[in-house]
């Protein structure tokens, strides 16, 4: 789901198969925190005022957010199903950072645990526990 297996065994992140990066984390949902992506003067939606009113809202301290939906929290300009065929409805003019995500890196990869995508890795086992077994 949402990752593929190379020829050397490496998995191969999709992201249009993912989406796990467009929901807002864990953390902040747990302190309420609903603005995930920020939305900069510099960014390209910014010259769409009609995208801009469908799918942005300004927070007290006047910064502009995109939108979050549903009970994952996910951008309100993301389609589809996570984990299995997703899209951004706005992905040429989508915010800045949403351009510097990188697939497979370490918050991809915690995003898509939270989301259920991935299974979270086993847990490592101390030194001091595997070499008493030893004895």
């Amino acid at each position: 789901m949402g990752r593929k297996k190379s020829a050397a065994s490496e998995p191969v992140f999709d992201c249009v198969s993912c989406g796990a990066c467009c929901c807002n984390r864990d953390q902040n949902r747990e302190i309420d925190y609903d603005e995930y992506v920020e939305v900069v003067k510099t960014d390209k939606i910014r010259k769409r005022p009609e995208l801009m009113e469908k799918l942005t809202f300004t927070n007290k301290k006047g910064e502009v957010h995109m939108r979050l939906v549903g009970v994952n929290q996910r951008c309100c300009a993301l389609s589809g199903r996570l984990g299995e065929s997703v899209s951004c409805d706005i992905y040429e003019v989508r915010p800045g950072v949403c351009r510097r995500v990188k697939a497979g890196d370490e918050e991809c990869r915690k995003a898509r645990i939270e989301r259920g995508i991935d299974e979270p890795p086993p847990p490592k086992r101390s030194k001091a526990k595997a070499s008493s077994r030893r004895a």
